[in-house]
């Protein structure tokens, strides 16, 4: 369990801090969890439930992570998205999909113009963001096989900066959530990072790997896992999480 420092040394106006380090390259990050994914598919039955997903199974998740690698190609291409191709199998589903994103990342320059859900208008926030909602999903199907996952906590705690950073303002900006009015801090121990969500001086802080803060941050766990640490304003770390920082 991980204790939390005092919120109050945290400045108002912080929205992240965290020691220089090398910037990741999410293209092959992205290669590298696309090949876990794909190799994960066939070890699971396909009717097999996805508790983290709602009613869905492995072969719902498998369908629409192909489906949004497919979406996310044609936005990078700033092109109108076609339906997806027949496949010979889930398997080949979702390997189609995945590489038409992979090649169609690589041929383009990460400055290159994109249709993107931020301001950023530039490819390279779909190498972040298919890194990240690959990661995300391909817990959800290591977790519905009942395997491990074994991802770099920098991968982690990317996924926390671009929760804090892209995700929860576009909820916020697209009227799914209402702003948020306390503020809470979140610490990811393993990598000396921190982030403020919200107004003013935080009233209670999550500390925690950084693992476990994005997982909680979408929805995949509870506070109260034995490797977070809450201290403070409990209900203003529930209210967040219940209003909906991701889709």
């Amino acid at each position: 369990m991980t204790s939390a420092p005092d919120a109050a040394t945290v400045p108002d106006d912080a929205t992240a801090a965290s020691p220089a380090a090398a910037p990741l390259d999410h293209l092959a990050e992205l290669t590298v969890l696309q090949d876990q994914f794909l190799a994960t598919i066939d070890l699971v039955d396909p009717a097999t439930p996805v508790p983290s997903c709602g009613d869905w199974t492995v072969r719902d998740l498998v369908e629409h992570v192909a489906e949004i690698h497919h979406w996310a190609a044609a936005q990078a291409r700033r092109e109108e998205v076609e339906p997806l191709a027949p496949a010979s199998s889930l398997t080949a589903r979702y390997a189609d999909a995945a590489a038409e994103l992979r090649s169609t990342l690589a041929a383009l320059s990460p400055d290159a113009p994109a249709w993107t859900l931020d301001d950023s208008n530039v490819t390279a926030f779909w190498r972040r963001r298919q890194l990240h909602e690959t990661l995300i999903h391909l817990w959800d199907l290591r977790t519905a096989a009942g395997l491990p996952l074994d991802v770099a906590p920098a991968i982690w705690a990317d996924a926390v900066d671009e929760v804090v950073t892209v995700m929860q303002p576009r909820q916020e900006r697209l009227g799914r959530m209402a702003p948020l009015h306390r503020a809470l801090r979140i610490d990811a121990a393993d990598r000396a990072a921190t982030w403020l969500l919200g107004p003013g001086t935080p009233l209670v802080t999550v500390a925690g790997t950084s693992r476990s803060v994005a997982l909680l941050l979408w929805r995949r766990t509870g506070a109260d896992l034995s490797d977070l640490h809450v201290t403070g304003a409990r209900d203003v770390l529930d209210d967040a999480l219940g209003a909906g920082l991701t889709p």
